[in-house]
């Protein structure tokens, strides 16, 4: 594999058997590393070849850290955002991927990024708004509770007495609990005046203490930003697209008063000035795709022309959970075929497949 990467342009390495794939990959990666790179990418066609990748990865290079980079898992223009597990994924990933080529995290290891077809041709929330939507807290650190709370709101978390869920928080007194998603326990922040005193997890059904944390990431619930300046952006936008707001546009008004809207996600672009490809992301990283993975980008965006248009169609009508629904256009959300190629051509992407390589005269 020496060379593989010093060609200049995008090639196809025949020969890669499914069970031999983690195999490949670890070399790549280290390869990728000794040329500086913080590691290699791969797009496989879809999540289920990421969690048998993940698995081979695990028992045959378990020195190699892995970062998944998970698509939505919910209808393109669906009523619905995606799960609380696939978005802490994906925030995780992306917050990663926007500080590494920032220059903020050095690595003594390569990374090894999986993706999907799915996940390439989404468009996703600029680098740098990603890479503040993050907080590392321990103990010690100096810490407003009213800006915490603020912020956990703002970022999706829903407050309630006692936390007993995935995105949820609570502030009594000097402590705040709050359950992350993607965190196996919840966990209670105790604070002595401004200063954060002690991290320790805790059972959410009995509420006692698990045991003492040194730190804790918050991540936010949701890719959408509620601050005035990203409300501010999206009411403008929508305008612009969709002409003045009616009274029963539950969208508009749930976002103007900072609330959150279930399903805002499908309306990423409203919310910022641009949003970045994949390409944007994983600039610094040597990129391997399955063989397969732009026929399996094609038909993700047939089926998000075909769910456009289904809702383009009935946005005058009320049929639907009788409140009107306005989408976005599919360009704002997702790469075309023809922008995805060009990005993997400019990537110089290796593409790996199980087949031997076709006979050619001369």
């Amino acid at each position: 594999l020496e060379g593989l990467f010093d060609r200049g342009q995008a090639i196809t390495l025949t020969g890669v058997p499914e069970g031999f794939l983690a195999m490949v990959l670890a070399r790549l990666a280290v390869l990728a590393a000794g040329e500086g790179r913080p590691g290699l990418a791969y797009a496989a066609s879809d999540g289920q070849q990421i969690a048998g990748l993940a698995a081979s990865l695990a028992f045959f290079a378990p020195w190699l850290e892995t970062l998944v980079l998970p698509a939505w898992d919910c209808l393109p223009y669906d009523r619905v955002s995606p799960s609380a597990e696939i978005t802490a994924q994906r925030i995780h990933a992306l917050g990663r991927l926007a500080r590494i080529d920032a220059g903020e995290e050095r690595r003594r290891t390569p990374l090894l990024v999986l993706t999907t077809a799915n996940a390439l041709v989404q468009r996703n929330a600029p680098r740098e708004a990603m890479a503040r939507q993050s907080w590392q807290l321990a103990p010690g650190n100096r810490l407003d509770m009213e800006e915490l709370a603020r912020w956990l709101a703002a970022n999706g978390f829903e407050r309630t007495p006692t936390v007993r869920e995935r995105g949820e928080f609570a502030v009594r007194g000097g402590i705040v609990d709050l359950f992350a998603p993607g965190d196996a326990d919840p966990v209670r922040l105790d604070f002595f005046g401004d200063t954060l005193a002690a991290i320790r997890s805790f059972d959410p059904a009995s509420q006692r203490s698990l045991g003492q944390l040194k730190s804790v990431a918050l991540a936010p619930m949701s890719e959408v930003e509620l601050d005035a300046q990203s409300i501010s952006r999206f009411r403008r936008a929508y305008v612009e697209r969709f002409g003045a707001a009616t009274r029963d546009d539950a969208l508009y008004a749930a976002v103007s008063e900072g609330r959150r809207f279930a399903g805002a996600e499908h309306w990423l672009a409203l919310f910022f000035e641009r949003l970045d490809s994949f390409a944007d992301y994983l600039g610094r990283f040597r990129l391997c795709v399955a063989h397969h993975v732009v026929d399996a980008a094609a038909r993700r965006l047939e089926q998000v022309r075909d769910h456009y248009e289904a809702r383009r169609l009935s946005a005058g009508s009320h049929s639907d959970h009788g409140t009107p629904y306005k989408p976005v256009e599919p360009e704002a959300l997702y790469l075309s075929e023809d922008e995805l190629r060009a990005a993997l051509g400019r990537l110089e992407a290796v593409e790996l497949s199980p087949f031997a390589a076709p006979e050619r005269p001369g």
